[in-house]
């Protein structure tokens, strides 16, 4: 996921400032500094605590878009991070869900700058997703992470559908790890906000979506490789034994 969740020391000057060429800047000057990078770097790391800060500093059908479809089987597939966001994830959990379950994705359509639209899982609240997720029995949760190599990490609460797909992607070549970077075990995040209260979060390295589409540029992501139907494949077998 793309959010950052350090905080940055206010009271120590960045390295620039400590340097020898800013030896005659007064101490006001360089308050004045880094108080001007710190905005610039807090400016950057900025991403919304909720959907409704989102939606009154974005718009819709301009900066991201809401699509939605109902399903069958009583699951959800979800990507909130999808379009430029993190990329590649709306792609990867369309064709999970397929005819069989239910699909939702919030999507970044910007030109560029798509990661200040990002929502943590445990804020994300958009009406829409809330009303598909809080209907399905159980959600799956698709996301990308930036990791070169190409792995799963796989989290939630949902420990016994964590584990079938788990084994099947092993079985289908994929490289599945656990970790405390993305363990999705809050009840507030949104693949547990289901009627079971507990779902199932895939977290995707940016090595291995790449290798899904050959790249993750926007135009490319419309070229699925065998890589990506290995992948689908490999979760949708373990979604039919729910």
């Amino acid at each position: 996921m793309n959010g950052l969740s350090e905080r940055i020391d206010k009271s120590t000057p960045p390295a620039c400032l400590q340097s020898k060429s800013l030896s005659r800047v007064t101490a006001k000057h360089a308050d004045e500094t880094c108080d001007i990078m710190f905005a610039i770097v807090k400016a950057r790391m900025k991403t919304y605590r909720s959907f409704e800060e989102l939606a009154a500093n974005a718009t819709g059908g301009i900066d991201y878009r809401i699509r939605e479809r109902s399903g069958v089987s009583g699951i959800a597939v979800v990507a909130i991070h999808g379009g430029g966001i993190e990329p590649g994830t709306t792609e990867i959990a369309e064709a999970v869900a397929g005819g069989r379950h239910a699909f939702y994705t919030f999507s970044g359509i910007k030109p560029s700058g798509n990661a200040c639209l990002h929502i943590t899982s445990r804020h994300f609240n958009e009406p829409r997703a809330l009303c598909l997720v809080q209907r399905a029995f159980t959600v799956v949760s698709i996301h990308g992470c930036g990791d070169a190599e190409p792995v799963v990490f796989v989290g939630g609460l949902f420990t016994r559908l964590e584990q079938r797909i788990e084994k099947s992607l092993e079985d289908a070549g994929f490289t599945v790890r656990r970790s405390v970077r993305f363990p999705g075990t809050s009840p507030r995040n949104i693949c547990n906000r289901c009627r079971l209260r507990m779902g199932v979060q895939l977290e995707i390295s940016a090595g291995l979506r790449s290798r899904m589409f050959g790249n993750l540029a926007r135009l490319q992501r419309k070229k699925p490789s065998v890589e990506l139907t290995r992948f689908v494949a490999a979760v949708q077998a373990a979604l039919d034994q729910f």
